[in-house]
């Protein structure tokens, strides 16, 4: 099987491969016709086992532009999933007819799964509350072309930062680049993860911050990221009443913000930018969704000549540890479904011996026998 390039996590792409991405899809935005056939006789399969708009016709869009076509499904209900089959196996059969696959699944660690059988290039389009590593690329480039550097920002990040995936995605990217610090606004219940903060923040010296409102810190910042409280991501139906309305932007609040500062979104919004602040030269949602289009189209350029070359940087993965029959027990986990799948653990704190899973990042301790 040839060598092949996939998009599973943010951080399997270097910081000068971001860069280079951004340049594209800023030469494409340029530059329309010049790319208007660079993919013809290609196809892009779009396996989305979970609801989705902007991403999954972003993605068509893309290749459309690029001059190829598309193929897939937008709902679980719609696949052979339905009759029992893996994702494994619906993988390797997708791969028989398109050129490049972008997938988005409600299980973590579903799309690192997936590269493992497939026959072409996997993007991830979002695995559960886990990575969105496209939606991150939208971002980096909307920051960008607003800012004109993604150094030296002050970036507040506000709501659901325990399982929105957007979030953990583009902390992993922000965080590379020098001077960038972090304003972390979520109520308590709803703070970044550990491996965010331990193993990603922590070891880049990255300075961040906690704040509970809104009003407390907007005047400091340059980019103010909104997300959403993700009902699907909550098991305890009360938990998530009890804090779905906790952040709400409007233009009250706006008017202690920078006048350069930028709003992004990855949407869908639901309350948490009121629509008094849509008109705002401020607000940067909807060019995000535009900007989302380039990078895609950016992306698939450089996946599918990465496969035609072979030659690219191996990912970044960590020594992977044998627990025996330990299984992960994260009921999200893709290997709590799949159970076919080789269980992946990999050593993140020597002197606590404390391991997480690769596919989902939940902690475990090394079983003791």
């Amino acid at each position: 099987m040839k060598r092949l390039r996939h998009l599973i996590d943010i951080s399997d792409l270097t910081t000068a491969e971001i860069d280079g991405l951004i340049a594209t899809a800023e030469d494409i935005m340029t530059h329309r016709a010049k790319y208007a056939h660079a993919c013809e006789g290609k196809k892009i399969a779009t396996l989305f086992f979970e609801p989705s708009t902007r991403t999954r016709l972003s993605f068509e869009a893309a290749m459309l532009e690029l001059g190829g076509s598309t193929l897939g499904f937008a709902s679980a209900s719609a696949s052979s999933t339905t009759k029992g089959e893996s994702v494994m196996d619906t993988i390797r059969t997708v791969g028989a007819y398109a050129d490049i696959i972008a997938m988005r699944h409600p299980l973590e660690g579903a799309a690192l799964a997936a590269s493992q059988r497939s026959i072409v290039p996997v993007v991830n389009a979002g695995d559960g509350g886990h990575c969105h590593p496209t939606q991150t690329l939208a971002d980096l480039l909307t920051i960008k072309n607003r800012h004109g550097r993604l150094d030296h920002l002050v970036v507040g990040i506000c709501g659901d930062l325990k399982y929105g995936r957007t979030v953990h995605s583009l902390i992993n990217a922000l965080s590379r680049y020098p001077g960038n610090r972090f304003v972390m606004i979520s109520p308590p219940e709803l703070t970044i993860p550990n491996y965010v903060r331990y193993e990603i923040l922590e070891p880049r010296s990255a300075e961040w911050t906690e704040c509970r409102t809104i009003e407390d810190c907007i005047a400091d910042l340059d980019v103010l990221y909104m997300t959403r409280i993700q009902r699907e991501r909550f098991s305890d139906i009360n938990e998530y009443e009890r804090l779905k309305d906790s952040y709400v932007l409007n233009a009250e609040k706006m008017k202690a913000a920078k006048a350069d500062m930028s709003v992004l979104h990855p949407l869908p919004r639901v309350k948490e930018i009121n629509v008094d602040v849509d008109d705002d030269p401020r607000a940067c949602y909807f060019r995000q969704v535009e900007y989302g289009k380039f990078m895609r189209m950016a992306l698939i350029l450089k996946l599918l000549a990465d496969a035609e070359s072979g030659e690219f940087p191996d990912p970044v993965r960590r020594p992977l540890t044998d627990l025996g029959t330990y299984r992960c027990g994260n009921p999200k986990c893709v290997t709590a479904v799949e159970t076919d799948l080789k269980q992946m653990f990999s050593l993140r704190d020597a002197t606590h011996d404390i391991y997480r899973c690769e596919y989902c990042e939940t902690k475990v301790k090394k079983p003791r026998y």
